[in-house]
């Protein structure tokens, strides 16, 4: 889940000033006036690490964020539970206000979505009571955008810098998913069918919200306040394909009752833990989280080691532990990495998950969390994988290839989306091309750089060369992720073509002069909210006089334009006419993708 900050109206007219004096600054000054254009480019800067500044230090009392109290009663053999949240709330905005409003993501549906008549396949919240904390008499609530919005009427108006608490009574329940769903099989399967088709796709609620091979994830479990946009409630949940979650910072303590023979993971190791009756009640405190994710089952284990004071964990079943052990080396050379490039984080936990995700969703970052698609935790010398097809058992050191750089990716979502927030909705490539480029990153520190170059060739320009050899068009790196059909053209675009934009400006700055720029702009916003801008404005303030007109052209011929051909990869010619072929081979019969050729098959056992 991502963040956005109630604080977007003040901001927003400064980065609207920015972007007025940026567009004078390089349009209208001519190349004689070099001193005044640097001077007023400098300005721009400090004016927009100004707005991030104090919109920080408002974000940073513990007093005014938002604080979750919730209890959680879990019935994993019928795939419900029951949950009570305790919710206190100040109003950080100029006008006072009487309503509050949630998002219950789990009843979000999809377009066109009819639901079976015997079960559900989608996962769903219900709403039991709504009370003042200070007050037994229930408070008035409706449900709108088909139960996707809660909406609370408070008895009193809550002025500015003051706040209210209320209670929330809530059941829930989640679908069992067919294990058919997240086998690496039917993964490769929808990303051929995805490449070849071009289908649209859409996040559902069940892919973060489900029960699947002993293994339960509840990633929107809960109602969550809304995110706030100036004065105004953020209140609609836009399907697309990329992520739907949107949240302010919040201090969470949460004591889950789940059956004795249950482990339970959070983001955040248990503070207390008591048996009782059959059951065990484990408490857990955190702060400053964008969400709190929970993973229950049987046949969990977990290791962990401690980077710099931050534990990295990894939690598996146990058929898949020699992969977790080695994605848990892989994250903790990465945190490594990104604590000395990047910058300190404010997170003390990070943890992988082994979860047994549908085809559509390889990965899905929370806050401290990281959920992996069990498919790719392969373990290529156990007898189960020779009843894998041959064309995928060949690519063995494309998946484990792709493993490394996955965990890298999700890693690294723990600065780019869960320490500095942003609305993935809305400009995806803050978070999804920066941690693409972090993965990058990573390979070059911890294995040089001519297996760096290797990687970005297969892990970057190379999804990119597929996709428009499969007839895909180039588009934006920087639109809503509403506007992509699918994660392949998702990844092509946005997580692919955007991390390049960040290479292209490594090479025009220098090391120095980039890192400069990146800690500038991780350290500003910080807990808070960033937007586009913001990264013009580091990238601009890090730059000398002569690149600063050249940093903005990069921006622009990466985000705004359509020359990813030039700058990247065309189609390849000789593969598309091979994949022009039918289905079948008349004579032989044989599948004709195995035709194609390596590289085809290395994207297609790729984690997207």
């Amino acid at each position: 889940m991502k963040n956005r900050t109630n604080h977007r109206g003040h901001r927003g007219k400064l980065r609207a000033k920015c972007k007025a004096l940026r567009a004078f600054a390089e349009g209208s000054l001519r190349p004689c006036n070099r001193f005044a254009l640097g001077s007023l480019l400098l300005a721009i800067a400090f004016l927009c690490v100004l707005c991030g500044k104090s919109a920080f230090a408002q974000t940073q009392s513990p007093k005014q964020r938002i604080r979750y109290q919730i209890d959680l009663s879990l019935d994993f053999e019928n795939r419900k539970y029951t949950g009570t949240e305790h919710v206190r709330w100040t109003n950080r905005g100029d006008r006072s206000t009487g309503t509050l409003i949630f998002h219950l993501y789990s009843n979000a549906r999809n377009p066109g979505y009819v639901a079976p008549k015997q079960t559900s396949d989608e996962p769903r919240i219900e709403i039991l009571e709504v009370r003042s904390a200070d007050n037994e008499a229930p408070l008035q609530f409706t449900l709108d955008d088909q139960d996707t919005i809660l909406r609370v009427n408070l008895r009193d108006d809550v002025q500015p810098n003051k706040t209210t608490e209320l209670l929330i009574k809530f059941r829930g329940e989640v679908p069992e998913i067919d294990p058919d769903e997240t086998g690496l099989v039917a993964h490769v399967m929808q990303q051929v069918s995805a490449a070849i088709g071009g289908a649209r796709e859409l996040r559902r609620s069940r892919d973060l919200n489900f029960r699947c091979r002993g293994v339960m994830l509840l990633g929107t479990w809960y109602p969550v306040l809304a995110a706030r946009d100036g004065e105004d409630w953020l209140r609609r949940i836009e399907p697309s394909i990329g992520d739907a979650l949107v949240a302010d910072v919040a201090d969470y303590e949460v004591t889950i009752d789940a059956p004795q023979n249950t482990s339970i993971f959070t983001p955040i190791e248990a503070k207390d833990v008591a048996n009782k009756e059959g059951r065990t009640v484990s408490s857990f405190v955190a702060e400053n989280l964008r969400d709190f994710a929970v993973v229950a089952g049987a046949n969990l284990s977990s290791e962990q080691r401690v980077i710099s004071g931050i534990t990295i964990r990894s939690i598996y079943r146990s058929e898949h532990e020699a992969a977790a052990k080695r994605a848990l080396n892989i994250a903790a050379n990465a945190v490594t990495v990104y604590l000395r490039r990047i910058g300190q984080l404010p997170l003390r936990m990070i943890s992988l998950i082994d979860a047994p995700l549908v085809a559509t969703l390889s990965n899905v970052d929370f806050s401290g969390f990281a959920a992996i698609a069990s498919a790719f935790y392969v373990d290529f010398d156990s007898p189960a994988v020779s009843n894998m097809p041959d064309i995928i058992r060949e690519q063995r050191a494309s998946v484990e290839e792709s493993l490394e750089w996955t965990v890298a990716h999700v890693t690294a979502h723990q600065w780019w989306g869960a320490t500095v927030g942003n609305d993935p909705g809305r400009e995806p490539v803050l978070d999804e091309s920066l941690a693409n480029w972090s993965a990058l990153l990573y390979y070059r520190e911890t294995y040089g750089a001519q297996k760096a170059d290797v990687a970005l060739d297969e892990q970057l320009r190379g999804v990119y060369k597929l996709y428009r050899t499969f007839g895909g068009e180039d588009l934006e790196a920087n639109l809503p992720a509403k506007y992509y059909r699918n994660t392949f053209q998702y990844s092509a675009i946005v997580t692919a073509k955007g991390a390049l934009m960040f290479e292209a400006l490594r090479a025009l700055l220098g090391d120095e002069k980039f890192f400069t720029a990146l800690r500038s702009y991780y350290d500003v916003n910080q807990l808070e909210v960033a937007g586009l801008d913001d990264l013009r404005s580091a990238f601009a303030g890090a730059a000398s006089l002569e690149q600063r007109r050249t940093v903005s052209r990069t921006f622009d011929r990466w985000l705004m334009a359509k020359r990813g051909d030039e700058d990247i990869a065309p189609p390849d010619p000789k593969l598309a006419a091979e994949l022009g072929l039918p289905t079948k081979d008349p004579k032989s019969g044989r599948n004709v993708f195995s035709r194609v050729g390596k590289f085809f098959w290395q994207q297609m056992t790729r984690i997207r």
